[in-house]
């Protein structure tokens, strides 16, 4: 059985287009948990608060709810719930699942081939990442979700189809600088703390191309990924409402970006796309914006 293949095929709710990534978190947390427990039953009344807190730091911008992936993940073959009353599960109302002793686990087929292929479990999981979130956010996410990818004995990286000269020409484009803040940085000839960040993530069939491209360090490549940093239809920056931060290297470094106009590309090079720009806003930044 080809489980990436199976896990490539999970149900997600769609509706124009959102970012729905409430299943593959669920199973980046249990993944995280059969490295520590093995397949034990995670209860959910203890798995609930450390769900949410991943739908809220990587889930869409609007206000879900742990119980959904909870339940649902089930109708794809892969999570099996069982309450003190028997198998099934019993929706995703929180106070059901709370009240009924509701505890998931991976399926047993999926917990036997992890026990019994090495590598397998990096490889799901790295395609997990790979599939529904930026780069930028592996690291952060993995620890999250109790998730060791580097010390366990996994197989390496799989290949992934993506142009390498993708970086070069975006850097090329800003010349070789922050278009939020200006930062420019070389060490021996080799361009230091600068990104090329996608706009319409990659995961979700953003282009390796200039017009998909921004120049930034790596502070605000965090941060746009994470939706604090966005930008409107006229190319200007916006700060989520949401951020707080109190410092005056906060200020200095992010509430004062709001309303600058972004660095522009060279001329003869394509500035980013609208229909980019519009997704960046809808799918990852977090409303609303600071005026």
């Amino acid at each position: 059985m080809d489980w990436i293949e199976r896990i490539a095929e999970i149900r997600r709710w769609t509706r124009g287009g959102e970012r729905a990534p409430h299943k593959p978190l669920l199973l980046l947390y249990a993944l995280g948990r059969f490295q520590r427990d093995g397949n034990r039953p995670i209860p959910f009344s203890a798995a609930e608060a450390e769900l949410k807190q991943l739908l809220k730091e990587y889930g869409p911008p609007r206000e879900t709810s742990p119980g959904y992936p909870f339940h649902h993940l089930t109708t794809d073959g892969l999570w099996l719930v069982d309450t003190r009353h028997g198998p099934g599960s019993p929706g995703p109302g929180l106070r059901r699942l709370r009240d009924s002793g509701a505890a998931g686990r991976l399926h047993p087929d999926l917990a036997r081939a992890l026990a019994e292929e090495p590598g397998l479990l990096a490889r799901i999981a790295r395609h997990l990442l790979d599939a529904h979130f930026a780069p930028s956010l592996h690291p952060d996410l993995c620890l999250l979700a109790g998730l060791d990818l580097e010390t366990s004995a996994q197989a390496p990286k799989p290949a992934v189809r993506r142009d390498p000269a993708f970086r070069a020409r975006v850097l090329m484009a800003y010349e070789y600088c922050c278009a939020f803040c200006s930062y420019e940085g070389w060490l021996d000839g080799t361009v230091v703390g600068l990104d090329a960040a996608h706009v319409r993530w990659w995961a979700f069939d953003g282009p390796d191309d200039v017009a998909n491209g921004l120049c930034l360090c790596a502070i605000h490549h965090k941060l746009f990924d994470k939706g604090v940093l966005g930008l409107t239809a006229e190319r200007t920056i916006t700060v989520s409402a949401r951020y707080a931060g109190r410092s005056q290297s906060s200020r200095d470094l992010v509430l004062s970006l709001a309303g600058r106009p972004a660095r522009e590309p060279q001329a003869s090079l394509s500035r980013v796309e609208q229909d980019h720009i519009a997704w960046h806003s809808h799918q990852v930044f977090r409303p609303p914006a600071r005026t």
